[in-house]
């Protein structure tokens, strides 16, 4: 087989490995496609705790090449896409119902060997099953999309909500259209990127806004008369975008924090206003139970999904892809490692 090896931060070599032979519980998939996410980079730069030497990559999907003893839930030949987060079962977090938020969580493509490759092996409970119809680079975005259910769970927009999304990357998009699907009233994006702005338009932002031109909170006061956001969700994962999320909700809103910012960022809150208003802040970590439902939504058709890949790459564009996505460039780019 053939592997994107991440030998340390700032590094990666295409080398030739054994072919992996599934163990007990195990399945061998080869892997069609595997997506370019943000956590990738940031893995790539030594922005994210992970272990090296690495094969990163955790949105992937393919076909199942062999199986271990005592796997039936899927057979070679069976189309699949993979959960990555790999859980113990034991913690306090697992034994109550919080998996994703297991104290021992070993991500495939962060501290295991992942999609980068022409094959990875993977526990056959992390394993799903896809209808046949369905395109490896659609089946690659199951986790992406697991994720951003998880969040929609838990920003609550209803039907007639006033929703505002900052960031239209991907997961912004993704947000953009469950929001829609959940019934939001009036969806509000900002965004920097031109490109950006105009495919969140297409994707039915009722209102686009270039936050360097217009200001986000007097556009949000001018199209809710005054209250603000029934629910604010912040996809940059920026310090300063975080702060203005928490000032552009309306009394009884939710703000969810979903962007990844770095550790040390900090805003101010007030407790007062949370108290007097009822605002909730929240956070959203992971895909738990919310996998076979983003399989289930793809398959569907009801979220538009193929126009956000703009780049299929073989398995040498690997640092080209991580560059497209630094220089925003690229939304997500795909790695189809059995090409070169």
């Amino acid at each position: 087989m053939l592997a994107a090896v991440f030998p340390s931060p700032g590094s990666c070599k295409i080398v030739q490995r054994k072919d992996p032979i599934p163990g007990e519980g195990e399945v061998l998939v080869q892997v069609k496609a595997c997506g370019v996410c943000g956590t990738d980079v940031h893995i790539y730069r030594g922005q994210f705790p992970a272990r090296f030497p690495l094969v990163a990559g955790h949105e992937f999907s393919g076909l199942v090449q062999a199986t271990g003893p005592n796997v039936t839930s899927v057979q070679p030949g069976d189309h699949v896409t993979i959960d990555p987060n790999i859980t113990c079962g034991l913690c306090r977090p697992c034994r109550r119902g919080l998996t994703h938020l297991c104290r021992d969580l070993r991500g495939i493509g962060v501290v295991r060997d992942g999609g980068f490759a022409t094959h990875c092996l993977a526990p056959a409970r992390q394993v799903y099953r896809l209808p046949e119809e369905m395109s490896f680079e659609t089946a690659a975005l199951a986790e992406p999309v697991a994720c951003c259910l998880h969040g929609i769970e838990r920003a609550d927009p209803r039907p007639g909500d006033v929703v505002v999304l900052i960031g239209a990357g991907v997961i912004g998009l993704l947000l953009l259209q469950l929001c829609l699907l959940r019934g939001a009233a009036l969806t509000i994006v900002s965004e920097l990127e031109p490109k950006k702005r105009e495919a969140a338009r297409a994707l039915g932002a009722a209102r686009v806004v270039d936050p360097r031109s217009e200001d986000l909170i007097e556009v949000v006061r001018e199209v809710s008369d005054g209250s603000g956001a029934d629910v604010v969700i912040e996809a940059v994962g920026g310090q300063e975008t975080a702060q203005q999320a928490s000032e552009l909700v309306a009394e009884g809103g939710h703000v969810l924090l979903f962007g990844v910012a770095p550790q040390d960022a900090r805003i101010a809150v007030s407790p007062f206003d949370i108290y007097r208003r009822e605002v909730t802040i929240t956070g959203s970590f992971t895909n738990p139970y919310t996998h076979a439902a983003a399989i289930a939504l793809l398959a569907s058709g009801r979220l538009r999904v193929r126009d956000l890949i703009t780049h299929c790459l073989g398995l040498d564009g690997l640092t080209t892809a991580i560059k497209l996505l630094e220089s925003r460039q690229a939304m997500k780019v795909m790695i189809t490692p059995q090409e070169l």
